[in-house]
Formats: structure tokens, sequence, C-alpha cells
């Protein structure tokens, strides 16, 4: 018997003209089972029968339409939720900590929740990923909390939650937080062959390559035609006392050199703010990632995940094809996320 969330889910595919595939529908039994269990009556939860899990952690490859599901579970349920990129919820959090300095942290973590309680009793956490010391240090304590709260959370991530922060320095002090997560979460892998981000051949893309004339060319083509009639002006972004000018500023249609944004000292709180006065933007001169440019291809990374998460059209330039693009070692699985987003941002269509 087909239940009415998962009609729903049918009908919405066929309206977006989008695959049925049988693994995602897999997926969308499971995460009925975790509403029922967590929000439905008494009398639902008592004749699901199976443990009632307070996190549906959904982990797979790029591409395979983990975001979709989730995207459409999260509009579908009518209760208190809120959706927050991992690194917008964690900036939050050390905000909230820096205003109620002296006192202590678990004081603060349980203030911290606590608001949350009040605003949601759902949080939604798209690309789930732990790439620094700071948040891997408090993240067991956190979320331990939000579960004594009884506030249920939904995950998607590239990576299954036993190798979160793999590698990362001190990773015995995140110990505590894989235990916290299994113990707690439904956890499920999404499979599908192909990236469905790369099925259709879609001749709006904006991706030039290689850097030479003809590319800059093409591009100082397109910047003309996409600004035509918009007045250009000097847009500065101030972010907690630190300036960020962006020059090639028109309307809302922000140019960037790949080195304004990623060779400096900027993180997911800086691209946050930029990101929210641009409708368009143009990166240049993307360049190739190996082990001698590490950090600025983890900007990269951070900087594509917050214009992904605000569904913002891009062009780039680079001298390599999506196919081609190299990463160093260390950040070899995150970025491919990163090449799939990258298909996509740059064949959405931009009105």
């Amino acid at each position: 018997m087909v239940n009415n969330f998962q009609k729903n889910f049918i009908t919405y595919c066929n309206n977006e003209i989008l695959e049925i595939n049988p693994d995602q529908i897999e997926i969308v039994k499971k995460l009925d089972q975790f509403y029922r269990s967590n929000f439905k009556s008494f009398f639902s939860r008592l004749v699901s029968k199976k443990l009632s899990y307070k996190c549906f952690y959904l982990f797979g490859d790029v591409g395979v339409g983990k975001t979709m599901i989730l995207n459409f579970f999260f509009n579908y349920i009518k209760e208190n939720k809120i959706k927050f990129h991992f690194n917008e919820f964690m900036l939050s959090f050390h905000d909230f900590a820096h205003k109620k300095k002296g006192k202590d942290e678990e004081n603060i973590i349980n203030q911290f929740v606590k608001n949350l309680k009040t605003r949601a009793s759902l949080i939604y956490f798209d690309e789930f990923q732990v790439t620094n010391i700071v948040d891997a240090m408090i993240l067991g304590k956190l979320f331990d909390q939000i579960f004594k709260e009884n506030i249920k959370i939904i995950v998607t991530s590239n990576t299954k939650i036993s190798e979160l922060y793999k590698d990362g320095l001190q990773r015995d002090q995140f110990k505590p937080f894989i235990q916290i997560m299994e113990q707690q979460s439904n956890e499920n892998e999404l499979k599908i062959k192909d990236d469905y981000r790369k099925q259709s051949n879609n001749e709006k893309q904006r991706y030039f390559y290689p850097l030479n004339k003809e590319t800059n060319f093409k591009i100082n083509k397109f910047f003309r035609t996409i600004t035509r009639d918009k007045k250009q002006s000097l847009k500065i972004i101030n972010v907690k006392g630190r300036n960020f000018n962006i020059e090639n500023f028109y309307e809302g249609i922000a140019r960037f050199n790949f080195k304004d944004l990623c060779d400096k000292n900027l993180g997911a709180e800086d691209y946050l703010e930029i990101i929210k006065n641009c409708k368009f933007i143009v990166i240049d001169q993307i360049p190739k990632f190996d082990d001698n440019n590490p950090n600025q291809q983890q900007r990269f990374i951070t900087l594509l995940d917050v214009i992904y998460d605000k569904n913002i059209p891009i062009s780039v330039t680079t001298n390599q094809s999506l196919d081609e693009l190299t990463s160093s070692k260390l950040l070899e699985k995150p970025f491919k996320r990163t090449i799939s987003r990258l298909y996509e941002l740059t064949s959405i269509e931009y009105k």
C-alpha cells in the first residue's frame, strides 16, 4: 500500500519530469517511517513497531538525489522546522557563545539549544561535513543536548557517520560525537550509478575553458550581455569589522577573480555575507588544485557550498574541463560534490 507521502513524492517527480528511481522510493518509505515514529499520534508510533531514532542520516555520493528527497520531506511536513547549511549553523552557535563570554561551556550549550527548541522540533542539515577542530571539539556536547531536548534531525552527507572528520586533527576528541550520532541515527545510504545532475546536455551551461584569448572573449561578451543597462558600483561588505570590496558589481551581478575569494583568509561567514548581495556570480581563473594549494581548494569548496545552498547561478573560467578538474589528496572526496555542483550551478537558468 502506497501512503500519501509516497504518492505525493511520485507526483512531484512526474510534475518535475524527474526519473522515479526505486532506490529513492525506498528512502522515501524509510523517511515516512521516521516521521510516523517521531511526530504522529501515540497510536501511530505504537503501530510503527520500529525503534524511534531521533536522527535520519542520509549519505551517498554526489548527485544521487539526497537533497532533493529531504527537501521534499522538509517542505511536506507541517512541524515547526528550520533548515541550516551546517556552516551557517555552527557560525550561529559561535556567535551566540561569543555574546555569552564569561559563562561556562555547558551553560552556553544548554541556552543555545533551548533557544532552538522554541523555534523548531525538527532541524534539517544539508551537506553535513566537519572540517575544523573547533567545530569537531564542540559537536558531541552540542548534539547530545539537542537530542536530550527531543529535537529531531534530518541530515544529508557524502560521508557515513563513522568516517566523518576522518584524518582530522585530534580526532579522538570527535569520537564522542560519532558515538552519539550512531546511537541516535537511522543511517541510510542512497546509491545510484549516475549523477542525475550530469545527465542532461544543457546548452545553457556557463563553464568556460581553457584559459585563452577565445575563452576570455566569450566570458567578457557574456558578462556584457547580462549587465547591459545595469549600473556599476563599488559594493563594500562588512563582516565583523572587516571590509570586503566587490569592484565589479552591477545591481546584484558580481564578478570576481578566484584569488579575490579564495587566496585571502575568508571563510563561510564571509561568503554568506557576500552571497547575500548577489543574484548572479562570475568567478574567473579557477586554478588547478593539488597538494600545493589545499587551503585555497577548501575555501572554494566552502564557497560553492554556500552558493549552492542559496541556489545562485554562476559562470566560471578555468583551464580544465569539469571532468578533468584535479584535487589535493586530502580533499578528493568533498571535491566530488563541488564538481557536481559546478555542473548544476553553471546550468541553472538565469533570468
